[in-house]
């Protein structure tokens, strides 16, 4: 399935169960942000959401939209360096890590497993780019795939868990 995500999540009406398991054009920075927004709303409380996607995708972008809808305004930025960044003034909380310097997969795995241990404790959202450096298989996670378009812009893929809940 396909569609098209002009502007803006809400006016484009993908929202709801139409949101997973499609392929979705984001022309531009602000669509990238609104559908953050609208992921932020409907992931199930404690989610996983793992960010692929080459460097300039688009997922600290989608980090900073996710933000923005859990009522977090202090500005968000790729954690490439700090590995993690935590922010427990969201509702939820939101721990975003960054995997991205991380070349072997036991210390990927070790900075993920003590950071899920932390956003399990506070019920935080954690988004972890750069999830391919990982040893771990993650079942229960959501997958958000990000790509450059030839013409401008992104494709965005949303995947669900098999045993997902809740779907977006």
């Amino acid at each position: 399935m396909d569609g098209n995500l002009c502007r803006n999540a809400e006016a484009s009406g993908l929202l709801g169960s139409q949101l997973s398991d499609r392929t979705l054009e984001l022309e531009d920075l602000e669509a990238t942000r609104s559908f953050g927004d609208a992921l932020a709303r409907g992931l199930p409380p404690g989610a996983i959401l793992l960010l692929h996607g080459p460097l300039g995708a688009g997922k600290t972008s989608m980090v900073q939209g996710i933000a923005a809808a859990l009522g977090i305004d202090e500005p968000i930025t790729s954690p490439t360096f700090a590995l993690a960044q935590h922010y427990p003034q969201g509702q939820p909380p939101l721990i975003h890590l960054d995997l991205y310097r991380l070349e072997q997969p036991a210390a990927a795995d070790e900075i993920f497993l003590q950071e899920e241990e932390d956003a399990r404790s506070i019920g935080a959202l954690l988004a972890v780019e750069w999830p391919e450096r990982l040893g771990l298989a993650l079942p229960e996670a959501w997958n958000l795939h990000l790509s450059h378009r030839d013409r401008g812009g992104r494709e965005v893929q949303l995947i669900a868990p098999k045993n997902a809940a809740t779907s977006l």
